[in-house]
C-alpha cells in the first residue's frame, strides 16, 4: 500500500474548480487550495474562489483562510501542506488498489512546485529588514534596487526580472539579513517525497478557454468586483493585492481608467496569465492533459494510476 497525491492543475478560468469538486465528491476526498490568493479571505469574487456553496459540498483547505496582511509565501505553503497530507492519508479510504489518496487543485505554480518539489531552504526575513526594504523600495524606487543587486549578488541579478519590486526586494532581503547571497541559497534541488504524485492537467482549446475567461471577468465586476476593491483598497500596496484584477481596478478607481477599459485590461491581463501557466506547465512530461469536462475518461486515469 502506497499514498499518491493526485495534482489537479492547469490556467486560470480552464474550470478546474468545478472539475475538482465532481473529482473530490466521486473520490470522496477533500481539496488542498494550491491558488496563492485564493487563500486570503477579503477578496473572494477578484480570485474566483469556490464559492460558500461549493465549500459545503466538499470540505477545502487553504481557502479564506488568511488575511491581506499575513505574511505567506510558498515556502510557508510547503510546510503546512506537508503537515496536512501526513493527516489526510492517516485517515483517507483505501482505493480498490489498497493504496490511500488525497487531492490538491490549483494553478499557483510555485505552489504546485513546492509541494511537488520542494523548494530552496531560503532563510525567513525578519520583521526589521522586511520593513526597511519596503521604505527604501518607496523612497529610492526599484531601479536603484535593481542596481544594488547587480552589485551584491550578480548571479542573481542576470536571472530575476528587473520589473518585478517583489522578486528584486527579496532578495536583497536575504542577502542583507544574512550576509550571504540569495543564489547561495537557490540550489534547485527536488526533494523526495514520502508518498507518489499524480499529476492531472486541465486545458481547452484557446480561444474556448479565453472565451471562458472574458465571461468569468464581466461576472466577477457584475458579482461586485468593485466594491470588493473599494473595501480593500486602503491596502493597495500589500503584495497579496499585487495580482490581476486588482491592479487595474486600483487604476478604475483612482479615475485612470474607464469601466471598459478596465474590463477589457483585466481580461488581457489574465489571459497572458494563463498563456504564462500553460508554458510553465507544458515543460512537465509527466502530466497527462484531459478536457476539463471529461470527469468520467479523468476518473478512470487516477483509479487506474493512483
Amino acid at each position: 500500500m502506497s499514498n499518491t497525491l493526485i495534482v489537479i492543475l492547469g490556467p486560470t478560468g480552464v474550470g478546474k474548480t468545478k472539475a475538482t469538486l465532481q473529482i473530490a465528491r466521486n473520490l470522496g476526498v477533500s481539496i488542498i487550495n494550491a491558488d496563492s490568493r485564493q487563500i486570503f479571505a477579503e477578496i473572494p469574487i477578484g480570485t474566483a474562489a469556490p464559492t460558500p456553496q461549493q465549500l459545503r459540498l466538499v470540505p477545502h483547505y487553504f481557502v479564506g483562510t488568511h488575511h491581506l496582511t499575513d505574511y505567506f509565501s510558498a515556502s510557508v505553503y510547503e510546510q503546512e501542506v506537508l503537515a496536512l497530507l501526513n493527516r489526510l492519508f492517516c485517515k483517507s479510504k483505501a482505493l480498490l488498489s489498497g493504496n490511500k489518496i488525497a487531492l490538491m487543485s490549483g494553478g499557483s505554480m510555485m505552489y504546485i512546485d513546492a509541494v511537488c518539489k520542494g523548494i530552496d531552504d531560503i532563510p525567513t526575513v525578519d520583521a526589521h529588514t522586511r520593513a526597511w526594504m519596503k521604505k527604501r523600495l518607496e523612497q529610492e524606487g526599484l531601479p536603484a534596487l535593481v542596481e544594488e543587486l547587480k552589485h551584491i549578488d550578480p548571479q542573481y541579478y542576470q536571472i530575476v526580472d528587473h520589473h518585478n519590486p517583489r522578486r528584486v526586494v527579496h532578495a536583497l532581503e536575504i542577502c542583507h539579513s544574512t550576509g550571504k547571497t540569495y543564489s547561495s541559497f537557490r540550489t534547485n534541488t527536488c526533494k523526495e517525497r514520502p508518498f507518489r504524485i499524480l499529476k492531472v492537467g486541465l486545458t481547452l482549446p484557446r480561444e474556448t478557454l479565453y472565451g471562458q475567461i472574458n465571461k468569468r471577468t464581466e461576472d466577477m465586476i457584475e458579482n461586485g468586483l468593485v466594491d470588493e476593491a473599494m473595501r480593500v483598497y486602503p491596502f493597495r500596496h500589500l503584495n497579496s493585492l499585487n495580482t490581476v484584477g486588482f491592479k487595474e481596478m486600483f487604476d478604475y478607481l483612482d479615475g485612470i481608467a474607464t469601466m471598459p477599459e478596465t474590463l477589457f485590461r483585466i481580461q488581457s491581463a489574465t489571459r497572458r496569465y494563463a498563456r504564462k501557466q500553460l508554458t510553465w506547465f507544458k515543460k512537465d512530461p509527466s502530466i497527462k492533459w484531459f478536457d476539463p469536462n471529461n470527469i468520467e475518461e479523468i476518473l478512470n486515469y487516477i483509479i487506474t494510476n493512483a
